[in-house]
C-alpha cells in the first residue's frame, strides 16, 4: 500500500470516527411517521404502556402507576447486568387518551440519570381513512451520529413491527439489517471497498479478503467471551471500511468482565497465529509455495491488526484492559506509557521508518483524544477486580502481546 494511500485510509478513518462518535450534534429531534391499516384504538392499546396490548412488542413486561401526577414505573424485557429485568421511572405528560402522549426518562436501573437528562419522546396518532397514521418523536442530545441513525432506524422498525403485528397479530422477532446473510454481505462489501487500497488486481483482492477475515475472527474471539461470562445473546454487527462490533446482551457487571472481553479479541487470534505459523512452515516444506505465502500472510495481518488493537487507546482494547487492571491514574499512565514504547519498538524492529512510526504516535494520540469520555456511564459502579484476576489479566495481556509480536517478527522476515 503507497504512502497516499495508507494516509488516504487513516485519516478517512479518523473523520468517519469522530462523526459517528464525538462530533457535537447538541439537541436533535427524529421524526418518524407510518399508515398503518388498523382502529386507532387498537393500535393505542399497543402503543400506550398501559393499554392492554402495551406486551405486542414483548418489550414492555409490566406498568404501574406510582403516584397521580404521571409517574410510572415500566418493568422491560432487556436484561440489566443482573441477568434481571431492567425498571424504568418514567413521566407522562400532555396525554390525550386514543391520540397522543409524551414521556420523559427519570431513571432506570441500568443507566445514570445523566444519559436521560435530555430525552423526550412523543406518540401520535391521527385518523386517516380507515387507517390511522403514527408518528414517533423523540429528542435527545447527541455526540456523534451513530446512535442518532440508530435511533432513527429502531423506531422505522417499531413502526414496521407495528404495522405486522396490526395485520397478522404476531409480532416477528429481529430484522434484515442483523440477519447472517446480511452480515456476509456487509462483510464482502467491506473486502470489496478495501481492495482499492491494496491494489486492483488479484494480490490486493486476497489481501483485502484476508484482513475482513481478521476483522471477523477478532470479533469472534469477543463474541466467545461475552458467552463466557454469562451473556446468554451476542453479535457482531459489519460496519464496511470500519470494521465489526461485537455486542453482548446485557450491561457489564465487573471490571473483570470488562478487560476479559476486552483482551479475547486478540486474545482469540492468539491461540490461531502459532497454527498458522506452523501451517505455512509445513505447507512450504511440501513445495505448496502460494499457500504457505497465503498463511504467512494471514498470520502476519492476524498479528498486526490485533497488535494494533493493543494500543493503549481509550476505545481500543489495550486501553480497556489498562483501565481496568491498573489500580490508579499513575499506574495507568505508566503501564500505557510502556506498552505503547513496545509498540513502537516492534514497528521499529520490524523496518517501520521512524516518520511513520511518529505518524502512528499521533494518530493514537488523537483517536485517544476524539473518544475519550464519551462512554455511557453506568447506574451503579462495577464490581472491582479483585487483585488475583488483576494478575491473570496483566500476565493474559503480556502473553497476547508477545505471541503477536513473534507473529509480527515472523511474517515480515517471512514475506520481505
Amino acid at each position: 500500500m503507497s504512502v497516499i494511500a495508507t494516509v488516504t485510509l487513516v485519516a478517512g478513518n479518523l473523520g468517519l470516527i469522530f462523526l459517528l462518535m464525538t462530533a457535537p450534534l447538541g439537541l436533535r429531534t427524529v421524526r418518524v411517521s407510518r399508515l398503518v391499516a388498523a382502529d386507532g384504538n387498537r393500535l393505542w392499546q399497543a402503543l400506550w404502556p398501559f393499554g392492554q396490548d402495551a406486551a405486542w412488542s414483548g418489550k414492555i413486561l409490566s406498568a404501574e402507576p406510582l403516584d397521580g401526577e404521571g409517574t410510572a414505573l415500566i418493568r422491560l424485557s432487556w436484561e440489566g447486568r443482573d441477568g434481571r429485568p431492567i425498571e424504568r421511572k418514567a413521566r407522562f405528560d400532555d396525554v390525550v387518551e386514543g391520540s397522543r402522549f409524551s414521556m420523559r426518562i427519570i431513571e432506570d436501573t441500568a443507566l445514570d440519570p445523566s444519559f436521560w437528562a435530555d430525552y423526550r419522546e412523543t406518540t401520535e396518532l391521527v385518523r386517516e381513512g380507515n387507517a390511522t397514521r403514527v408518528t414517533l418523536t423523540q429528542t435527545d442530545h447527541y455526540r456523534g451520529v451513530a446512535f442518532l441513525i440508530f435511533r432513527y432506524f429502531a423506531m422505522r422498525r417499531e413502526l414496521a413491527k407495528l404495522q405486522v403485528w396490526a395485520r397478522t397479530g404476531t409480532y416477528r422477532k429481529g430484522g434484515w439489517f442483523e440477519h447472517p446473510v446480511s452480515q456476509i454481505g456487509f462483510a464482502v462489501l467491506s473486502a470489496f471497498i478495501l481492495w482499492p487500497f491494496f491494489g486492483l488486481n488479484l494480490g490486493g483482492l486476497a489481501l483485502a479478503a484476508i484482513l475482513t477475515s481478521v476483522v471477523a475472527l477478532h470479533e469472534l474471539g469477543h463474541m466467545a467471551a461475552f458467552r463466557l461470562t454469562g451473556h446468554r445473546r451476542a453479535r457482531m454487527i459489519f460496519i464496511p471500511l470500519l470494521g465489526g462490533i461485537a455486542m453482548g446482551g446485557r450491561p457489564y457487571d465487573s471490571r473483570f468482565e470488562v478487560a476479559f472481553v476486552a483482551l479475547m479479541g486478540a486474545g482469540f487470534s492468539a491461540f490461531l497465529v502459532p497454527l498458522l505459523i506452523a501451517a505455512s512452515g509445513l505447507a512450504g516444506s511440501e513445495g505448496h509455495r502460494l499457500a504457505a505465502m497465503l498463511l504467512a500472510t494471514l498470520a502476519g495481518c492476524a498479528s498486526l491488526f490485533n497488535i494494533a488493537n493493543l494500543v493503549p487507546v481509550w476505545k481500543f482494547d489495550g486501553g480497556q484492559v489498562l483501565r481496568q487492571i491498573c489500580p490508579g491514574p499513575i499506574a495507568l499512565a505508566l503501564a500505557s506509557f510502556l506498552l505503547l514504547s513496545a509498540l513502537l519498538a516492534l514497528g521499529w524492529r520490524t523496518g517501520f521508518p521512524p516518520s511513520f512510526l511518529l505518524i502512528a504516535g499521533a494518530v493514537f494520540a488523537i483517536l485517544s483524544l476524539i473518544t475519550v469520555g464519551d462512554s455511557v456511564k453506568p447506574r451503579h459502579e462495577l464490581k472491582p477486580i479483585r487483585a488475583f484476576d488483576r494478575l491473570a489479566m496483566a500476565g493474559a495481556l503480556l502473553a497476547v502481546f508477545s505471541i503477536h509480536s513473534y507473529g509480527v517478527l515472523w511474517a515480515s522476515a517471512k514475506l520481505m
